[in-house]
């Protein structure tokens, strides 16, 4: 899957190719893109290069090489999926979600979000606080619930049994409450954060993973800090 940033880019990249035969230069890029440096170029070529979307010719001034489109060019299609039950795997979508949304087919007439893109959250052992990486991707506002939302990569499968696996993408409603069995972004300390099953117990909240490999972390209730509720996840099927 690839960011927004990524992903205009690349149409960017593909569209100027096709229209004059050479490759744009890094300010012509730098501006389609409105960022303010070229080294943001840099790191969403080298992210698309890593990727197999894109290939630099080193010997050859400005020649960058299209190698395949992005999945919503093509026939694959992303899924969002409904937040997992407390019982156990993300439950059966309803017939409106089921559907998959093709860019090439849907895009055009299904609104979309921006929903910020906070970076990599551990679903095992608690990792630094994420921060802000600028980018963002493109939800069905459908999708949505009310208030805000940002996104995370999932990194670990500690949360394998809830249908949450290494590598997606889920969708976070901003806030700082939640019911006991919701599963949450829980900040540590105030430097880790890590996703988790909430359970609450008197002046105790305990993390609860949903892989018997892992154990439940208890914490004091001045411990941790609810970042957000899991509203829903984002997988894409090749």
């Amino acid at each position: 899957m690839l960011t927004r940033k990524q992903h205009q880019l690349l149409l960017f990249i593909d569209s100027y190719l096709k229209r004059t035969g050479f490759s744009p230069s890094f300010d012509e890029m730098k501006e389609a893109l409105d960022l303010r440096s070229k080294s943001g170029i840099h790191r969403l070529i080298s992210a698309l290069e890593e990727r197999g979307f894109l290939r630099r010719h080193h010997h050859r001034a400005r020649a960058l090489e299209i190698v395949r489109l992005p999945v919503t060019e093509a026939s694959t299609t992303p899924v969002i999926q409904a937040p997992a039950s407390e019982s156990g795997s993300f439950p059966r979508l309803a017939h409106s979600q089921e559907r998959a949304v093709s860019a090439s087919v849907e895009a055009s007439q299904t609104p979309v979000v921006g929903v910020p893109l906070y970076g990599r959250i551990a679903a095992g052992l608690p990792i630094e606080a994420f921060r802000d990486s600028g980018e963002q991707i493109d939800i069905p506002a459908g999708q949505l619930t009310n208030g805000q939302h940002y996104a995370l990569h999932v990194s670990g499968d500690s949360m394998i049994d809830a249908g949450i696996l290494d590598g997606d993408t889920v969708i976070i409603r901003q806030g700082e409450t939640a019911e006991n069995g919701q599963i949450v972004v829980a900040l540590v300390d105030d430097q880790e954060v890590t996703l988790k099953r909430l359970r609450q117990k008197g002046k105790s909240i305990a993390l609860e993973p949903a892989n018997t490999n892992y154990e439940t972390q208890i914490f004091p209730q001045n411990r941790v800090r609810i970042q957000g509720v899991l509203i829903g996840l984002y997988r894409q099927y090749n």
